[in-house]
């Protein structure tokens, strides 16, 4: 292991620190096409198309559920399309019902089935919608996706879809959901009390389902409990649950970060390390009574005598500034390099080029986080680069979806909004300002960054960049990260810090209480890079329109055709004026149709826009006839209206 260095960090105002300077100006480089390779199958995405052709077949009748224990970052968003169009094309299923734990992931699940180069591989036709809480949820189409809280919040409505049509249920980041506590047992948090909600209306929607599809890139909770609908064996003594992989009627399938490695589904990963000193206050107070702690080593302290204050010190002062200035000015030499190799000249946008992803400790700390990485930046470029993504922001959903789809804004700052389920390929730097220290937690926040980007050119010349406080939690997770140990549920043995302070608690990922940051200092930086056994490249998909947002298209483009109808029709005198024009002319669609454009599916959308482009509404004004709201635009239209016309008024 290299030696730790001490090193000056930079400000980053200091302007003669140019990275956006190109490397190699005097070499000429032609400007290729970005062209997107042909899709190819990863080994478990083979394994589960075989084993849903067997249950089709008939060979695996007796197959109900099936578990896919995938790394986070190695395409699992692929398997229920798999699953869905074998079983629905044998008949075994009517429809797919797609649950996610967070209502940014719906729009990326329509993606998966829209995505037009699968559609040809598999040769399916089949399309899903992102659903509210509304009836008929699919719409006509071959099922829909919706959330946990969604459930939660309507368990009759999607229990009675569940037992109208043969389902299968597929159950994304299935950790989220544990098992009912014992009778009498209060929910530790409320947090917790939520996560009991969702198992509470899950379970009927999957017992009605005809098969279910488990997904989860983290087969364990934090918590240690058990994970609803999955088996496990009777509990040991001193041993945590253990998922019984021979249970009947389920089928297990697995897919490892050393698998995805070796057929270049996920990046490698080079952690940036930096280590630092932190001073507190004890106490809470600012007085003069409160006794002053440290400077202490965040690398060097005792886990939980020192660690968890002194860093929860440095995510809040000088040394988060210092971790935010070498993701920031990494990720500006990246994009500087990738630039000056497509010749793109200043300020022309492209995708790939990379992005920052940073993940805040809390809400305050990301808003304090934004600040300091637009004050790096001229004003303008500063609010069209970096973003802000957290529960507490109105426009959170649509910070999520540029920084997906498009190639800007480059900088990307959340809490945990963001981390879990983001398919941003762009992303290529993570700055991890978080104090938790879950592995699980940890492997999701990571795979941002490990996800191939097709538009950044060759394998080989990507990789995924992770600055991280070198505390001795993160430098464990990073060990067994390196030696893919840490996969089992059994609890580790605790080992005290020293033999002079032993330790007897547990470490907590919620913030510790009673004392006041007052200062922290990055003091040196090293890189650790885990490298891959290679092999063929992969395919990424790019975002194609689900059919949530051709829906939304359409149900506009109606808008926009009744209103200018009403405009000519008012400008040339073809009906009176007076009254909203409009809000008649869309009255006179919806009973023309037979439904309002809100409830349609898309083909009678679709038919509703040809209907509209070839017919004129004041032709048919006549189905407002009898309907009291509108009787003064009747007698209008056969009284007064006429001789008006003739008086060519």
């Amino acid at each position: 292991m290299p030696r730790k260095k001490t090193r000056t960090f930079r400000d980053p105002r200091d302007s003669q620190r140019n990275p956006d300077r190109p490397l190699c100006a005097d070499v000429t480089l032609r400007r290729r096409p970005l062209t997107r390779p042909a899709p190819s199958l990863r080994s478990h995405q083979r394994t589960l198309m075989a084993l849903v052709a067997a249950v089709a077949a008939g060979e695996a009748a007796h197959i109900q559920d099936i578990l896919a224990a995938v790394t986070p970052g190695g395409g699992k968003s692929l398997l229920p399309v798999i699953a869905a169009h074998r079983l629905i094309a044998a008949g075994l299923v009517e429809r797919v019902v797609w649950v996610v734990p967070r209502d940014s992931l719906r729009l990326q699940a329509e993606e998966a089935f829209a995505d037009p180069l699968w559609r040809a591989a598999f040769g399916h036709t089949l399309s899903v919608r992102a659903a509210d809480n509304e009836r008929d949820p699919a719409r006509g189409l071959s099922g829909y996706i919706t959330t946990y809280q969604a459930i939660a919040a309507a368990p009759a409505l999607h229990l009675a879809e569940a037992r109208a049509h043969r389902t299968l249920l597929v159950i994304d980041e299935v950790h989220h959901l544990p098992a009912p506590a014992r009778p009498g047992a209060d929910e530790a948090s409320t947090e917790d009390a939520e996560a009991g909600a969702w198992s509470r209306a899950m379970l009927p929607v999957m017992e009605a389902s005809t098969f279910r599809l488990y997904l989860s890139g983290t087969l364990e909770r934090a918590d240690g409990r058990r994970i609803l609908g999955l088996p496990y064996r009777p509990a040991a003594p001193g041993r945590g649950p253990e998922l019984d992989l021979d249970a009947p009627g389920l089928a297990v399938i697995g897919y490892s970060r050393a698998q995805a490695l070796a057929e270049r589904a996920v990046l490698p990963v080079t952690f940036g390390a930096i280590d630092g000193e932190a001073s507190w206050l004890e106490g809470g107070r600012i007085a003069g009574d409160s006794p002053r702690v440290g400077p202490h080593r965040l690398g060097a302290g005792s886990v939980r005598v020192t660690t968890r204050p002194a860093l929860f010190t440095a995510l809040r002062t000088g040394f988060a500034r210092d971790l935010l200035s070498e993701a920031f000015f990494a990720t500006k030499r990246l994009r500087a390099r990738r630039r000056a190799e497509r010749c793109l000249p200043p300020g022309e946008t492209a995708r790939g080029l990379g992005k920052l992803l940073v993940v805040a400790p809390d809400q305050s700390s990301a808003r304090a986080y934004l600040e300091t990485l637009r004050s790096w930046m001229p004003a303008d470029q500063g609010a069209r680069d970096v973003r802000l993504a957290t529960s507490g922001q109105g426009d959170a959903h649509a910070a999520l979806a540029a920084f997906r789809l498009t190639p800007e804004p480059a900088v990307l700052v959340t809490v945990a909004m963001a981390y879990e389920g983001l398919d941003a390929p762009e992303v290529a730097v993570v700055a991890a300002l978080t104090h938790i220290r879950s592995r699980p937690w940890l492997e999701q926040m990571l795979a941002r960054a490990t996800r191939v980007d097709p538009h950044a050119g060759p394998y080989d010349g990507q990789q995924a960049l992770v600055f991280h406080p070198d505390d001795p939690l993160f430098a464990r997770f990073r060990q067994e990260l390196e030696t893919e140990q840490g996969s089992s549920v059994r609890p580790r043995r605790e080992r005290p810090a020293s033999a002079v302070v032993p330790e007897r608690t547990r470490w907590r990922d919620d913030e510790p209480a009673g004392i006041t940051p007052l200062e922290s200092n990055a003091i040196g930086l090293r890189y650790a890079l885990l490298r891959p056994r290679l092999a063929e490249p992969s395919p990424v998909a790019p975002p194609p329109e689900p059919p949530s947002v051709t829906e939304r298209t359409l149900r506009q483009r109606l808008a926009a055709g009744v209103a200018a109808q009403a405009v000519e029709d008012e400008a040339s005198l073809r009906v009176p004026r007076g009254g909203n024009l409009a809000h008649r002319y869309n009255a006179v669609l919806k009973r023309v149709l037979g439904k309002g454009r809100a409830t349609m599916t898309l083909p009678e959308l679709e038919a509703a826009l040809g209907w509209l482009e070839r017919n004129r509404l004041s032709d048919h004004l006549d189905c407002l006839d009898g309907d009291a709201r509108y009787a003064w635009s009747a007698r209008q239209r056969r009284g007064r209206w006429p001789t008006e016309r003739a008086a060519g008024r």
